[in-house]
Protein backbone atom coordinates (compact mmCIF):
# COMPACT_ATOMS: atom_id res chain seq x y z
CA UNK A 1 0.00 0.00 0.00
CA UNK A 2 1.04 3.37 -0.98
CA UNK A 3 1.78 5.73 1.98
CA UNK A 4 0.88 8.49 -0.29
CA UNK A 5 -1.29 8.31 -3.75
CA UNK A 6 -2.38 11.49 -5.82
CA UNK A 7 -4.50 10.74 -8.65
CA UNK A 8 -5.13 13.08 -11.37
CA UNK A 9 -4.37 15.92 -8.99
CA UNK A 10 -6.07 19.93 -10.33
CA UNK A 11 -6.21 23.04 -8.24
CA UNK A 12 -7.58 26.62 -10.38
CA UNK A 13 -7.83 29.51 -9.12
CA UNK A 14 -10.57 31.87 -10.37
CA UNK A 15 -10.08 36.01 -10.38
CA UNK A 16 -12.69 37.41 -12.20
CA UNK A 17 -13.03 36.40 -15.72
CA UNK A 18 -9.39 35.07 -15.34
CA UNK A 19 -8.34 31.79 -14.36
CA UNK A 20 -5.36 30.21 -13.01
CA UNK A 21 -4.11 26.71 -12.73
CA UNK A 22 -1.70 25.62 -10.18
CA UNK A 23 -1.70 21.76 -10.54
CA UNK A 24 -2.83 20.22 -13.78
CA UNK A 25 -3.40 16.61 -13.53
CA UNK A 26 -0.43 15.88 -11.43
CA UNK A 27 0.01 12.30 -10.25
CA UNK A 28 2.95 10.93 -7.60
CA UNK A 29 3.34 7.34 -5.56
CA UNK A 30 5.25 7.29 -2.33
CA UNK A 31 6.10 4.09 -0.66
CA UNK A 32 6.79 3.65 3.20
CA UNK A 33 10.72 4.99 3.66
CA UNK A 34 11.09 7.37 0.14
CA UNK A 35 12.32 10.62 0.50
CA UNK A 36 11.34 12.37 -2.17
CA UNK A 37 12.64 15.27 -2.89
CA UNK A 38 10.10 17.91 -5.05
CA UNK A 39 12.00 20.30 -7.19
CA UNK A 40 10.49 23.15 -9.44
CA UNK A 41 11.01 27.01 -9.86
CA UNK A 42 9.45 29.33 -8.07
CA UNK A 43 5.15 29.32 -9.11
CA UNK A 44 5.47 25.76 -10.11
CA UNK A 45 2.82 24.12 -7.51
CA UNK A 46 5.06 22.83 -5.10
CA UNK A 47 3.38 24.29 -1.83
CA UNK A 48 -0.39 24.13 -3.34
CA UNK A 49 0.66 20.39 -3.67
CA UNK A 50 2.10 20.01 -0.15
CA UNK A 51 -0.91 22.05 1.32
CA UNK A 52 -3.44 20.05 -0.64
CA UNK A 53 -1.73 16.27 0.58
CA UNK A 54 -1.70 18.53 4.44
CA UNK A 55 -5.75 18.50 4.25
CA UNK A 56 -5.40 22.68 4.49
CA UNK A 57 -6.61 23.20 0.76
CA UNK A 58 -9.12 21.55 -1.36
CA UNK A 59 -8.41 20.30 -4.76
CA UNK A 60 -10.46 21.18 -7.26
CA UNK A 61 -10.79 17.68 -8.72
CA UNK A 62 -8.67 14.35 -8.32
CA UNK A 63 -8.30 12.39 -5.53
CA UNK A 64 -5.70 12.37 -2.37
CA UNK A 65 -4.88 9.35 -0.02
CA UNK A 66 -2.34 8.74 2.95
CA UNK A 67 -1.82 5.83 4.39
CA UNK A 68 -4.80 4.39 2.87
CA UNK A 69 -7.22 6.94 4.13
CA UNK A 70 -8.51 9.43 1.89
CA UNK A 71 -7.75 12.85 2.86
CA UNK A 72 -10.73 14.59 1.05
CA UNK A 73 -13.34 12.75 2.47
CA UNK A 74 -11.29 11.62 6.17
CA UNK A 75 -9.33 14.98 6.35
CA UNK A 76 -9.40 14.78 10.32
CA UNK A 77 -8.08 10.97 9.89
CA UNK A 78 -5.57 11.72 7.52
CA UNK A 79 -3.69 14.96 9.66
CA UNK A 80 -3.35 12.11 12.47
CA UNK A 81 -0.66 10.25 10.09
CA UNK A 82 0.98 13.44 8.31
CA UNK A 83 3.56 15.73 9.96
CA UNK A 84 3.83 19.43 8.39
CA UNK A 85 6.76 21.55 8.37
CA UNK A 86 5.28 24.53 6.34
CA UNK A 87 8.37 26.85 4.97
CA UNK A 88 6.96 29.90 6.63
CA UNK A 89 6.25 28.42 10.28
CA UNK A 90 5.33 30.63 13.63
CA UNK A 91 6.88 29.80 16.73
CA UNK A 92 5.44 31.67 19.85
CA UNK A 93 8.53 33.75 21.35
CA UNK A 94 7.48 34.28 25.28
CA UNK A 95 7.01 29.98 25.83
CA UNK A 96 9.82 27.95 26.24
CA UNK A 97 10.85 24.85 23.95
CA UNK A 98 9.22 22.58 25.62
CA UNK A 99 5.96 24.23 26.68
CA UNK A 100 5.90 24.96 22.44
CA UNK A 101 6.16 21.27 22.34
CA UNK A 102 3.54 20.48 24.61
CA UNK A 103 1.11 23.08 23.12
CA UNK A 104 1.20 20.91 20.10
CA UNK A 105 1.09 17.61 21.82
CA UNK A 106 -1.78 18.44 23.42
CA UNK A 107 -3.14 19.65 20.18
CA UNK A 108 -2.72 16.01 18.66
CA UNK A 109 -4.65 15.11 21.93
CA UNK A 110 -1.40 12.95 23.22
CA UNK A 111 -2.57 12.16 27.41
CA UNK A 112 -1.22 15.26 29.27
CA UNK A 113 1.18 12.19 31.35
CA UNK A 114 2.93 10.58 27.83
CA UNK A 115 4.06 14.23 26.80
CA UNK A 116 7.19 14.48 29.05
CA UNK A 117 8.43 11.18 27.12
CA UNK A 118 7.70 12.08 23.78
CA UNK A 119 8.82 15.53 24.02
CA UNK A 120 12.50 14.17 25.52
CA UNK A 121 12.78 11.89 23.01
CA UNK A 122 12.11 14.15 20.05
CA UNK A 123 14.40 17.05 21.64
CA UNK A 124 17.04 13.99 21.73
CA UNK A 125 16.13 13.21 18.36
CA UNK A 126 16.87 16.55 16.65
CA UNK A 127 19.77 17.14 19.24
CA UNK A 128 17.48 20.08 21.67
CA UNK A 129 17.66 18.56 24.70
CA UNK A 130 19.84 21.20 26.05
CA UNK A 131 17.40 23.62 25.06
CA UNK A 132 14.63 22.13 26.55
CA UNK A 133 14.14 25.38 28.95
CA UNK A 134 15.41 28.43 26.70
CA UNK A 135 13.20 30.64 25.61
CA UNK A 136 12.12 30.14 21.42
CA UNK A 137 12.89 33.87 20.76
CA UNK A 138 16.75 32.72 21.93
CA UNK A 139 17.21 30.40 19.83
CA UNK A 140 19.38 30.82 16.49
CA UNK A 141 17.57 30.71 13.01
CA UNK A 142 18.91 26.80 12.74
CA UNK A 143 17.71 25.73 16.09
CA UNK A 144 13.82 27.06 15.43
CA UNK A 145 14.00 24.84 12.28
CA UNK A 146 14.97 22.03 13.99
CA UNK A 147 12.28 22.92 16.88
CA UNK A 148 9.60 23.30 14.04
CA UNK A 149 10.78 19.76 13.09
CA UNK A 150 10.45 18.38 16.67
CA UNK A 151 6.44 20.13 16.91
CA UNK A 152 6.10 17.85 13.38
CA UNK A 153 7.22 14.85 14.91
CA UNK A 154 5.50 14.44 17.99
CA UNK A 155 3.06 12.77 17.36
CA UNK A 156 4.66 10.09 15.67
CA UNK A 157 3.40 10.98 11.88
CA UNK A 158 4.58 8.05 9.23
CA UNK A 159 4.29 10.73 6.62
CA UNK A 160 6.18 13.71 6.57
CA UNK A 161 6.01 16.80 4.58
CA UNK A 162 8.79 19.70 4.48
CA UNK A 163 8.64 22.77 2.34
CA UNK A 164 11.85 23.97 1.96
CA UNK A 165 13.41 23.08 5.50
CA UNK A 166 16.61 24.23 5.02
CA UNK A 167 16.20 27.74 3.57
CA UNK A 168 18.10 30.75 4.97
CA UNK A 169 20.15 27.81 6.95
CA UNK A 170 24.13 28.18 7.16
CA UNK A 171 26.27 25.14 5.70
CA UNK A 172 26.55 23.26 9.21
CA UNK A 173 22.90 23.62 10.00
CA UNK A 174 22.16 22.55 6.28
CA UNK A 175 24.55 19.23 7.25
CA UNK A 176 22.54 18.69 10.71
CA UNK A 177 18.82 18.67 8.86
CA UNK A 178 20.16 16.56 6.47
CA UNK A 179 21.65 13.72 8.38
CA UNK A 180 18.40 14.13 10.61
CA UNK A 181 16.19 13.28 7.44
CA UNK A 182 18.38 10.27 7.01
CA UNK A 183 17.95 9.55 10.37
CA UNK A 184 13.85 9.86 9.65
CA UNK A 185 13.93 7.61 6.83
CA UNK A 186 16.08 4.80 8.66
CA UNK A 187 13.10 4.86 11.09
CA UNK A 188 10.68 4.07 8.26
CA UNK A 189 9.19 7.75 7.75
CA UNK A 190 7.82 8.57 4.41
CA UNK A 191 9.21 12.08 3.56
CA UNK A 192 8.25 14.65 0.85
CA UNK A 193 10.71 17.64 0.84
CA UNK A 194 10.77 20.46 -0.96
CA UNK A 195 13.87 22.52 -1.59
CA UNK A 196 15.99 24.62 -4.16
CA UNK A 197 19.23 23.20 -2.88
CA UNK A 198 19.79 20.59 -5.12
CA UNK A 199 23.36 19.48 -4.87
CA UNK A 200 22.20 18.53 -1.11
CA UNK A 201 19.09 16.64 -2.59
CA UNK A 202 20.97 14.37 -4.28
CA UNK A 203 22.84 12.94 -1.28
CA UNK A 204 19.31 11.67 0.95
CA UNK A 205 16.88 11.58 -1.74
CA UNK A 206 16.35 8.36 -3.35
CA UNK A 207 13.14 9.71 -5.81
CA UNK A 208 12.88 12.98 -7.10
CA UNK A 209 9.98 14.93 -9.08
CA UNK A 210 10.73 18.02 -11.10
CA UNK A 211 7.11 20.23 -11.43
CA UNK A 212 6.65 23.36 -13.48
CA UNK A 213 3.57 24.79 -14.52
CA UNK A 214 1.70 22.75 -12.70
CA UNK A 215 2.75 19.25 -14.36
CA UNK A 216 5.45 16.52 -13.28
CA UNK A 217 7.59 16.53 -16.06
CA UNK A 218 9.78 13.40 -14.78
CA UNK A 219 9.40 11.76 -11.61
CA UNK A 220 11.62 8.50 -10.23
CA UNK A 221 15.45 7.94 -9.18
CA UNK A 222 17.52 10.47 -10.59
CA UNK A 223 20.38 8.10 -11.93
CA UNK A 224 17.20 6.61 -14.13
CA UNK A 225 15.74 9.95 -14.83
CA UNK A 226 19.43 11.66 -16.06
CA UNK A 227 20.14 8.53 -18.54
CA UNK A 228 16.09 8.84 -20.00
CA UNK A 229 16.65 12.50 -20.27
CA UNK A 230 20.77 12.68 -21.44
CA UNK A 231 19.98 9.21 -23.43
CA UNK A 232 23.32 7.55 -21.66
CA UNK A 233 25.40 7.32 -18.97
CA UNK A 234 28.91 8.47 -18.19
CA UNK A 235 31.55 5.97 -17.94
CA UNK A 236 35.35 6.15 -16.52
CA UNK A 237 37.60 2.96 -16.96
CA UNK A 238 41.48 2.65 -16.34
CA UNK A 239 43.08 -0.31 -16.68
CA UNK A 240 46.19 -1.26 -16.10
CA UNK A 241 47.22 -3.06 -19.17
CA UNK A 242 46.36 -4.69 -22.25
CA UNK A 243 44.63 -1.42 -23.06
CA UNK A 244 44.31 -2.07 -27.04
CA UNK A 245 42.32 -5.24 -26.22
CA UNK A 246 40.17 -3.33 -23.71
CA UNK A 247 39.11 -0.81 -26.03
CA UNK A 248 38.64 -3.65 -28.93
CA UNK A 249 36.46 -5.12 -26.44
CA UNK A 250 33.98 -2.18 -25.48
CA UNK A 251 33.69 -1.08 -29.53
CA UNK A 252 32.41 -3.99 -30.29
CA UNK A 253 29.86 -3.26 -27.29
CA UNK A 254 26.74 -1.67 -28.80
CA UNK A 255 25.28 -0.87 -26.06
CA UNK A 256 28.46 1.89 -25.57
CA UNK A 257 29.67 4.94 -27.63
CA UNK A 258 33.08 5.87 -27.23
CA UNK A 259 34.31 9.08 -26.54
CA UNK A 260 38.19 10.81 -26.95
CA UNK A 261 39.94 8.74 -24.31
CA UNK A 262 42.88 9.85 -22.44
CA UNK A 263 46.14 7.57 -21.56
CA UNK A 264 48.77 7.65 -19.04
CA UNK A 265 51.07 10.37 -21.27
CA UNK A 266 48.05 12.62 -21.14
CA UNK A 267 47.60 12.28 -25.23
CA UNK A 268 44.30 11.84 -26.44
CA UNK A 269 43.99 9.07 -28.74
CA UNK A 270 41.25 9.09 -31.76
CA UNK A 271 38.56 7.20 -32.16
CA UNK A 272 38.86 3.98 -33.09
CA UNK A 273 42.32 4.23 -32.93
CA UNK A 274 44.30 1.34 -31.26
CA UNK A 275 47.77 2.62 -30.80
CA UNK A 276 47.75 3.03 -26.85
CA UNK A 277 50.36 2.64 -24.35
CA UNK A 278 49.92 -0.10 -21.98
CA UNK A 279 47.79 2.33 -19.22
CA UNK A 280 44.70 4.30 -20.44
CA UNK A 281 41.47 5.67 -18.76
CA UNK A 282 39.03 4.88 -21.58
CA UNK A 283 35.76 7.19 -21.63
CA UNK A 284 32.60 6.53 -23.33
CA UNK A 285 28.99 6.37 -23.06
CA UNK A 286 26.89 3.89 -21.75
CA UNK A 287 22.96 3.15 -23.83
CA UNK A 288 21.96 0.00 -22.15
CA UNK A 289 19.86 -0.56 -19.72
CA UNK A 290 19.71 0.87 -16.29
CA UNK A 291 21.33 -0.03 -13.96
CA UNK A 292 22.82 -2.81 -15.60
CA UNK A 293 26.16 -1.22 -16.30
CA UNK A 294 28.12 -3.71 -14.37
CA UNK A 295 27.78 -5.83 -17.12
CA UNK A 296 30.71 -4.25 -18.69
CA UNK A 297 32.88 -4.37 -15.99
CA UNK A 298 31.98 -8.07 -15.79
CA UNK A 299 32.88 -8.84 -19.39
CA UNK A 300 36.34 -6.93 -19.23
CA UNK A 301 37.44 -9.09 -16.02
CA UNK A 302 36.57 -12.30 -17.62
CA UNK A 303 38.63 -11.77 -20.70
CA UNK A 304 41.82 -10.80 -18.46
CA UNK A 305 41.55 -7.22 -18.48
CA UNK A 306 43.36 -5.70 -15.85
CA UNK A 307 40.79 -3.03 -14.51
CA UNK A 308 41.98 -0.69 -12.12
CA UNK A 309 39.12 1.50 -12.10
CA UNK A 310 35.58 1.43 -13.38
CA UNK A 311 32.92 4.04 -12.00
CA UNK A 312 30.30 6.77 -13.22
CA UNK A 313 30.82 10.04 -11.79
CA UNK A 314 27.67 10.79 -9.65
CA UNK A 315 23.91 12.32 -11.44
CA UNK A 316 24.03 16.49 -11.49
CA UNK A 317 20.85 16.84 -10.66
CA UNK A 318 21.41 20.83 -11.32
CA UNK A 319 21.80 19.54 -15.22
CA UNK A 320 19.09 17.66 -14.91
CA UNK A 321 16.77 20.39 -14.16
CA UNK A 322 17.70 22.82 -16.55
CA UNK A 323 17.60 20.17 -19.17
CA UNK A 324 13.98 19.32 -18.91
CA UNK A 325 12.23 22.68 -17.28
CA UNK A 326 11.95 25.84 -19.20
CA UNK A 327 12.16 28.57 -16.53
CA UNK A 328 8.10 28.79 -16.82
CA UNK A 329 5.26 29.14 -13.71
CA UNK A 330 2.07 29.08 -13.97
Amino acid sequence: MAMVELNNLCKVYKTGSDTLTALDNLNLQLEKGDIFGFIGPNGAGKTTTIKIIATLLLPSAGTVRVNGVDALKEPGRARGFIGYMPDFFGVYDDIKVWEYLDFFAAAYKIPKDRRPGIISDVLELTDLSVKKDAYVESLSRGMKQRLCLAKTLVHDPPVMLLDEPASGLDPRARIEIRELLKELQAMGKTILISSHILPEMEEFCNKIGIIERGKMIVEGDVKTLAQNVRGYQSITLTVKANAEQALHMLQQMPELVQTPSICAENHKIAEGSLQMPRGCTLQFQYIGPPEEEYAVLQALVQAGIQVRSFFTPETDLEDLFMRVTKGQVA
